[in-house]
């Protein structure tokens, strides 16, 4: 998977990486491929009780939670709903960008993590979600319009830069990549917790 720290770190935009890689459909989904494939790939020793684990995590805090859910841990179900919920939003914006709609809304549609109980749901959402946001590269014009961006604050323009296409889909999917550790260590703390008990 590519180094998106000097992206999130204010180094380089996603726009202007995006150019200097030449990076399109193909090379979209390729990385995006990569990332659901090493999501599925944490999947192959866990139980289902591993998916719904309440994990310790000191660091909690979510202003946009329901009322009381601000500072719990997130189990592995709700990490890969959360996660893939960001990517297929990056997709979604892809799509009307390089059609040339310049995105003002959030098409974001996050699955209920309380839905998501088992290791073959989490499979099926990483499938589904991959399913999904290779439909939204397949909505490319032959030629897409590079030099339309979204149409948001300013304040998220000086944060990351301009998003056109290729920036919006790299941004989601960043997002994702940044929750690796997350998810990484919620699974050695559901292993550990189940070893315990062994």
């Amino acid at each position: 998977m590519i180094d998106f720290s000097p992206m999130r770190d204010g180094e380089l935009s996603y726009l202007a990486y995006a150019e200097q890689e030449n990076i399109g459909p193909s090379e979209l989904r390729s990385l995006s491929d990569e990332s659901l494939d090493y999501l599925l790939g944490l999947l192959d020793d866990l139980t289902d009780a591993d998916i719904v684990f309440d994990p310790e995590d000191p660091e909690a805090n979510d202003p946009f939670a329901v009322a009381g859910e601000e500072e719990i841990g997130w189990n592995f179900g709700h990490l890969i709903a959360h996660v893939t919920a960001s990517s297929e939003e990056g997709a979604a914006l892809s799509s009307l960008l390089a059609r040339g709609i310049p995105a003002s809304e959030r098409p974001r549609y996050e699955t209920p993590w309380r839905d998501i109980t088992t290791v073959a749901q989490v499979r099926q959402r990483l499938e589904e979600s991959r399913r999904m946001r290779n439909a939204y590269l397949e909505t490319w014009p032959d030629a897409p319009l590079l030099d339309v961006v979204r149409d948001v604050s300013e304040r998220f323009t000086a944060r990351f830069g301009e998003m056109n296409a290729p920036a919006a889909f790299l941004f989601g999917l960043s997002h994702e990549v940044g929750h690796y550790d997350q998810i990484e260590e919620v699974k050695q703390q559901a292993l550990a917790a189940r070893a315990a008990t062994a």
